[in-house]
């Protein structure tokens, strides 16, 4: 089958056969004929397999035909990203060039004021991010009374960021007459709920199974640490053959420190990621187009709706976290037929997240042995630790207490000490009176006098038998008698 069986206009054929197209896809085969036929949609097919052709190419045809006017689109395109707007944006500048259509890009991150003079002159084409769109209709800049047409692409990444609630705000200002095609990698139940909502007896068309395994990407997952990811990545972009490759990880953080890593390895590294404004996303983009970087880390803002030729490799460099993206994320190599590699990296961590991806492509996908090098260096075990000499010349401290050379330095203390105890018997004979009791000890700095008779109890009023001596005013001793007077009573 070719492009001309599908009954395209000669304007638009001449536009496919010079951008180097022969043959449809599969999806583009299966959806163009009923968009011409001015059918509704439902279109499941993975990301890479033509799907924008598929709605863009009859498109044209259909806008082809009426009038324009000021501040009222004819037909609308939603995507969930700048840059699948930008790419949705190329293809129509591609193969609409026989045509007199006037498109608009309405896109947060740039100047408002070039799209509203857009809107303004009258456009055929609006492709717009719901966010952009739904922040100009509540200011009044923008009717859709006048849609004919409405393209909603990526509708289960459109959930996944949020964006349901606003699509069916946009939805609902729409003509009910309109033609509605919904396009999406997957059908989860929110999305079948909206398409029950807002399409008309949909012919529903599905290529290959949702997220199945694309056989023209070679795809591996590699055990290997965090802490080894760096070094193992490294390794394999040197070896594997790469010309171009997507690395994609989770974080943005991770993103800018991962090409800042590969730039100091000598590598020709670039970055794509949310914390970036549109126009440095855009010329990173064009660098890694043109070639003047092979390699473009990214985080899934990148995901999809980029269409780079010749990208050989795909980079997991951490697992996704949605199944979803693991497909989109490998869809951006062994495209337009061409072969690819993707390798996931699959730490500990990341056994419940590789499994759900599984599950998903339905089944396991396959483990890339690293080499014996760099098994030694990835899967360092205990036996290998154990070799290292780590401070074998200092002792281990043993636990509090339990010393063995602090025991042997105070091994003669207790025989001394024994010593003191036996020396303590001698001093019986001081212990004669009372007075000297260790319980007396505190007052040891004052000599108690030698009492005449044996000491009794506590005086009375509480005085201790061993207080001081009491002299009184008048001078007289109140005290007891010292022995060496030897005062008689006779």
């Amino acid at each position: 089958m070719s492009f001309a069986d599908l009954g395209l206009s000669n304007e638009l054929l001449q536009a496919v056969e010079t951008a180097g197209y022969t043959e449809p896809t599969p999806i583009q085969a299966q959806t163009i004929p009923p968009v011409l036929m001015m059918k509704d949609i439902i279109g499941i097919a993975q990301t890479g397999t033509g799907k924008t052709a598929a709605f863009v190419l009859p498109m044209i045809d259909i806008l082809g035909h009426g009038r324009r006017r000021a501040l009222m689109p004819r037909s609308l395109i939603l995507e969930p990203t700048r840059e699948l707007a930008a790419q949705v944006a190329e293809n129509f500048e591609k193969y609409g060039k026989n045509h007199d259509l006037k498109m608009a890009l309405l896109i947060g991150g740039v100047q408002m004021g070039d799209q509203l003079k857009a809107l303004s002159a009258g456009v055929d084409v609006l492709i717009a991010t719901p966010g952009r769109l739904m922040d100009l209709f509540e200011r009044g800049k923008i009717m859709l009374t006048g849609c004919e047409l409405l393209v909603i692409d990526e509708a289960d990444r459109m959930l996944d960021m949020g964006f349901i609630p606003d699509i069916e705000t946009i939805c609902s200002k729409l003509p009910a007459n309109r033609q509605t095609l919904l396009f999406s990698a997957t059908m989860p139940p929110v999305i079948k709920k909206l398409a029950d909502r807002f399409l008309t007896n949909p012919k529903y068309i599905e290529v290959a199974r949702p997220a199945s395994n694309n056989t023209s990407i070679v795809q591996h997952k590699v055990a290997v640490p965090s802490r080894k990811k760096r070094e193992v990545l490294r390794e394999l972009l040197k070896t594997d053959n790469v010309t171009t490759a997507i690395i994609f990880a989770n974080r943005k953080t991770t993103v800018r420190e991962l090409a800042k890593s590969l730039k100091s390895y000598g590598f020709s590294a670039g970055e794509i990621h949310g914390d970036m404004d549109q126009a440095s996303r855009n010329a990173e983009l064009e660098r890694f187009k043109a070639g003047e970087i092979s390699i473009l880390c990214a985080s899934d803002v990148a995901a999809r709706g980029l269409d780079v030729k010749g990208v050989s490799h795909v980079f997991n460099f951490d697992t996704p976290w949605h199944p979803d993206d693991y497909v989109h994320r490998i869809g951006r190599t062994g495209r337009g037929g061409a072969t690819g590699r993707a390798f996931t990296f699959v730490a500990p961590e990341d056994a419940e997240a590789i499994a759900n991806v599984e599950k998903l492509t339905g089944g396991p996908i396959p483990i890339y042995q690293l080499g014996s090098s760099e098994d030694v260096d990835v899967h360092e075990d205990k036996a290998v630790r154990e070799e290292k000499p780590a401070r074998e010349e200092k002792p281990k401290r043993a636990p509090r207490g339990k010393r063995p050379a602090q025991a042997e330095t105070e091994a003669p203390e207790p025989r001394a000490a024994a010593e003191k105890r036996e020396d303590r018997p001698a001093r019986a004979p001081r212990r004669e009176t009372r007075s000297e009791e260790p319980k007396r000890e505190v007052r040891a700095e004052t000599p108690a006098p030698a009492p005449s008779a044996p000491a009794r109890g506590p005086a009375r009023g509480g005085r201790r038998r061993d207080a001081e001596p009491v002299t009184r005013d008048d001078g007289s001793w109140n005290g007891p008698v010292p022995n060496f007077l030897h005062v008689s009573a006779l």
